[in-house]
């Protein structure tokens, strides 16, 4: 369950597509922990600026800006412009959570015999899954993305790699292993 999203677009006129068009505003937003794609109903008279955190939980009295949800939704209802956002607002996310997604580098284990979580990392092969996981293993945990990329000096953009990650798990909602994005 998701309790904060980010505004990836803001649109008070509605979807000029839709049947309530000029009568519904509308929020595209994407949430901060399980990284769902949302349809939000702002509250009359709120307005919003891409990159807004915004409440969403249950707990009414906490929603200031938000009236409903409306939709879960998929990457292609998206408008073009919450698209283009939407790597932005994972790094931001990341940069503000850099325990939480270095943890992935830190727990990572086999799915199988012959495949590594790590290796579901967009650019991440079984020899650089070898040379993190040796260093885990000699050293301990990785401290901050600068510590894995001090310790294994070929994995130059650790954070990237999650990004990319996510925003494949939000394109494709028929990958086989879902690691960030909530189904």
């Amino acid at each position: 369950m998701e309790d904060y999203a980010y505004v990836l677009d803001y649109m008070p006129e509605g979807r000029p597509n839709s049947k309530d068009y000029q009568h519904e505003s509308l929020v595209l937003a994407l949430g901060k922990d399980e990284f769902k794609l949302f349809e939000l109903i702002p509250k009359e008279g709120k307005n919003f600026l891409v990159g807004d955190k915004v409440y969403i939980g249950k707990d009414m009295d906490k929603r200031e800006k938000i009236k409903h949800v409306k939709n879960r939704i998929s990457w292609n209802k998206l408008t073009n412009a919450a698209k283009s956002e939407v790597p932005y607002v994972i790094d931001d996310i990341i940069d503000n959570e850099e325990e939480r997604f270095l943890e992935f580098y830190n727990k990572a284990h086999p799915i199988t015999k012959k495949y590594h979580m790590l290796e579901l990392l967009p650019g991440l092969g079984k020899k650089k899954m070898r040379a993190i996981l040796d260093d885990r293993k000699k050293n301990g945990n990785f401290e901050s993305f600068e510590d894995l990329k001090e310790r294994v000096p070929m994995i130059h953009q650790a954070k990237k790699m999650i990004k990319d990650r996510i925003m494949e798990e939000l394109k494709n909602k028929d990958i086989k292993y879902q690691v960030w994005v909530a189904e």
